[in-house]
């Protein structure tokens, strides 16, 4: 076997690897298809993974995991990477939701704490290096969008007083967290599914007065994002204006 071809299968071994730490379940098909490669190929490069002692869970008719509670040690990364993360950084202080800013900042940081001295020298110089006009920076409008993501992922009825444009008061809404929307006008909009409409609704975060998590749990809705943005094309209704 040539050194190039050796070479082909080394990286792909590693990024199978890094497949199997951000997914929870990968498929032979897929994997075949991402690669160009036989799913015969894939079946030996999963032996070789488990044969270096990576515990591989084989899940009939549905594909590999990592074994439960297994960790690999965290991946370093390309001067290239921690380049770009600093460099999206500046575009991530453009958002007007003060969560996800202070959970970006809290990422940067972990990444540079598994730099090399001579890396984090570099990743200094160009975050003095790279700016965004003052101009665009305003004062963040909402806090809540990390909570919200949260309940989104573990299927979590949230509680909400929201105050729609154009009203003077609040209403109080129990809602099942399904998407999220960024419009034109710079705004993070929730798409959920409104107990009280009976209806999937859009609510802006800087509307959102006051959100609590909830003990009450929902199925995930079968509706894809995709469909639903189709749908509010058809009926000539823009996701920038909120319905709530």
């Amino acid at each position: 076997m040539s050194s190039n071809t050796d070479m082909k299968r080394l990286t792909r071994l590693s990024a199978i690897l890094l497949q199997l730490q951000t997914k929870r379940i990968i498929n032979s098909t897929d994997l075949a298809e991402k690669f160009a490669v036989s799913v015969r190929t894939i079946y030996r490069d999963i032996r070789v993974l488990e044969q270096i002692g990576i515990p591989i869970t084989s899940m009939e008719g549905r594909g590999y995991s990592l074994t439960e509670g297994y960790k690999i040690p965290p991946v370093m990364f390309t001067q290239q990477e921690a380049n770009a993360l600093i460099t999206a950084g500046e575009l991530i202080r453009l958002n007007k939701d003060s969560s996800l800013t202070s959970a970006y900042k809290e990422a940067v940081d972990k990444v540079k704490a598994v730099l090399n001295y001579s890396a984090k020298d570099k990743l200094e110089l160009l975050s003095k290096r790279v700016a965004v006009s003052p101009a665009s920076l305003k004062e963040p409008t909402s806090s809540s969008l990390s909570l919200v993501q949260n309940a989104l992922t573990s299927f979590t009825v949230l509680r909400i007083t929201y105050q729609a444009e154009g009203k003077n008061e609040s209403t109080e809404r129990f809602i099942e967290p399904f998407a999220f929307y960024y419009s034109l006008q710079q705004h993070w909009t929730l798409i959920a599914f409104c107990r009280w409409r009976n209806d999937f609704r859009m609510f802006r975060l800087d509307r959102i007065k006051t959100v609590y998590l909830t003990d009450l749990k929902f199925l995930p809705h079968q509706l894809s994002l995709q469909d639903y943005l189709k749908e509010k094309e058809k009926n000539f209704i823009s996701p920038d204006k909120p319905l709530s």
